[in-house]
């Protein structure tokens, strides 16, 4: 277990805006909980050394990685600063923190009907979806 607040990744204050702006990029509408998960799968491929993510070392790389990373910098849509709160929810990825189902995920999608338990055969897939409010 790695203890609260010990970085499992380096990364600088810019390193830590780009994930807080990629996380709510990829997951804003899914809440704190799918931004964390989005921080998640971000962090993992930044450790693995494995599939899609070789020789990604640093939080750049990962958020830029093209192809094979995320939709949200391959289409554009991470321009949005990072907010405090986006900074906070960052940190926690990168401090350690696992949300179930994104614990050791490399992928995170939100499909909006049935999907598969892997992805492209790969296991390693977190799947989120908020619940909607009545």
């Amino acid at each position: 277990m790695i203890p609260s607040g010990m970085a499992v990744v380096k990364a600088n204050s810019e390193d830590i805006k780009l994930l807080a702006r990629l996380m709510r990029a990829e997951a804003e509408s899914e809440g704190d909980l799918g931004m964390l998960m989005v921080g998640n799968v971000g962090v993992n491929r930044v450790r693995v050394d494995c599939s899609d993510f070789k020789n990604i070392r640093t939080i750049p790389q990962m958020v830029y990685q093209n192809p094979g990373g995320f939709e949200a910098t391959q289409t554009g849509y991470s321009y949005q600063r990072a907010r405090e709160s986006d900074i906070r929810l960052a940190k926690r990825s990168i401090n350690g923190e696992r949300q179930h189902l994104a614990t050791n995920a490399l992928w995170y999608f939100r499909p909006t009907g049935d999907c598969p338990e892997n992805w492209w055969d790969q296991p390693n897939v977190g799947r989120f979806k908020k619940p909607l409010l009545l």
